[in-house]
């Protein structure tokens, strides 16, 4: 199969190697990180048993098009990228709670609101919306990130009260999302687009707080199109989108949403083709890039030749 299913590396000076649900990340002598995006796709947090081919390249393009961009709104941890699937940056301290911003009512918090809550992480929402429609102004929905399994909503209050994170650091982090979103808001605009909700991970280093992970691809953020959003919401119909939400869809469909003595399903050729370009064309749409898809045939042993003369000059 041409894609990147995981990589097994020892580079020089490397201390530890965690494989995540889509990123392979090797420590370098605890000061720096190697990213690598590999082709697995997770949904329900969950790691479907079929990988996606050049997803991997879409989510490491897409996080660099928008970390480079952002660099004035708040310090990242990317300090360069030697090959299209990797990045390399700046080992940073993880904070445990997950950025999450919602400028409408979609994914989780609709499925929320549709089972008859009206609060979600301590943030009231309005009676009477429907399914996508906008809220009144952007709400911030932290998670807790787990180590495994489900992320677990949780209220700035409890966050403050239970001092899960440093007041003055929470602070912060909440004044960064929502001038990020805004970023990602104007920036998708002029795309056609509409950065519908999206997730932040942040970490500190030297007391610095600094944006980590990815931001703004297509699996961390939701994106409507534009020109037809109301005229399809006045009809009550499904929006057309660019996020990995018609995957979690088709899953749904298919009896699976990482439950308990559930099993994920196997994705048809057909079906992981179409993801495959749902993935590029948010890039080139997001973006307003072209994509170059690279050539899988030695694919890990240029990663491992451009990562090692990438960690010569540090």
């Amino acid at each position: 199969m041409n894609a990147l299913i995981s990589t097994n590396y020892f580079f020089q000076k490397q201390k530890k190697f965690y494989r995540g649900k889509v990123r392979d990340v090797y420590n370098i002598d605890n000061k720096l990180l190697v990213m690598v995006a590999s082709d697995r796709i997770s949904a329900f947090d969950v790691v479907m048993p079929k990988p996606i081919p050049y997803k991997g390249q879409v989510l490491n393009q897409t996080a660099l098009h928008f970390l480079n961009l952002s660099k004035h709104i708040v310090p990242n941890w990317l300090i360069s990228s030697p090959h299209p699937n990797v990045s390399i940056g700046h080992m940073c301290e993880p904070v445990a709670i997950e950025m999450v911003i919602r400028g409408y009512l979609s994914g989780h918090a609709w499925r929320e609101y549709k089972s008859g809550k009206r609060v979600i992480c301590g943030v009231a929402m309005p009676d009477g919306m429907k399914e996508n429609d906008k809220f009144p102004e952007p709400v911030i929905t932290p998670t807790i990130k787990a180590s495994e399994g489900h992320d677990e909503d949780v209220s700035r209050e409890e966050i403050l009260n239970e001092n899960l994170v440093p007041e003055a650091d929470y602070l912060a982090m909440e004044d960064y999302t929502r001038k990020l979103f805004a970023f990602g808001t104007e920036y998708a605009q002029k795309q056609g687009l509409i950065l519908v909700d999206t997730k932040y991970e942040f970490g500190k280093k030297d007391n610095v707080i600094m944006l980590m992970d990815e931001i703004h691809t297509p699996d961390s953020s939701r994106y409507f199109y534009a020109d037809t959003y109301a005229e399809i919401q006045g009809k009550d119909q499904q929006q057309r989108q660019l996020s990995k939400e018609f995957v979690r869809q088709w899953l749904i469909e298919n009896n699976f949403q990482g439950l308990e003595g559930q099993s994920a399903p196997v994705f048809p050729e057909e079906f992981i083709e179409s993801i495959t370009n749902r993935y590029v064309e948010l890039y080139e749409k997001i973006t307003g890039l072209g994509f170059i898809k690279s050539d899988y045939r030695n694919m890990e042993n240029e990663i491992e030749a451009a990562v090692n003369k990438a960690l010569e000059t540090f």
